[in-house]
């Protein structure tokens, strides 16, 4: 029963700062697409693009991982969002639109940008920390999908499958 204990200890701790790197995230794409909207100083549509995708990636995940971790407190194992097969839809939509945000940021800045240097990005400090927090996000994801892998491999062997909660 161990486990149990470190999953109902660690799923709001996960959750929690999945939650805090996605608004800082959004606080960096939404500004970002606040000044390209306002000043028209993106270098191509394919930057202003990318950022609105990386907006679009934390609104998801906000309300995501809100979602389940309100859901988690209330009841850790009474209800179907709280289930494994609920995590695992989640986190794989999740770290889908993750990579493909951190993954096309990366190309797009070359990989990181060395700020004294450059004259292509108007916002090199935050096309930066912008990519820093989608790799970030996308890692801590990728922990808690095998964390909730190795649970359902647990919920199935036991016989609840993947209906069963990540707790028992």
């Amino acid at each position: 029963m161990a486990v149990d204990d470190h999953i109902r200890r660690g799923h709001p701790i996960l959750f929690g700062l999945l939650l805090v790197f996605s608004i800082i995230e959004m606080s960096i794409s939404a500004w970002l697409t606040s000044r390209f909207n306002a000043h028209h100083n993106y270098r191509n549509t394919s930057e202003r693009d990318r950022v609105r995708y990386a907006l679009f990636a934390s609104i998801w995940t906000i309300i995501g991982s809100s979602l389940f971790l309100i859901l988690f407190i209330h009841s850790a194992t009474g209800s179907i969002m709280t289930s494994v097969a609920a995590h695992l839809i989640f986190l794989i939509l999740t770290w889908i639109i993750w990579i493909a945000a951190a993954a096309s940021i990366s190309a797009m800045v070359g990989g990181g940008l060395n700020c004294p240097t450059q004259t292509i990005f108007v916002y090199c400090g935050q096309l930066n920390a912008l990519q820093a927090f989608a790799w970030i996000i996308w890692i801590l994801v990728t922990f808690m999908l095998i964390v909730v892998i190795f649970r359902g491999i647990s919920a199935a062997r036991r016989g609840d499958g993947y209906r069963g909660g990540l707790v028992v």
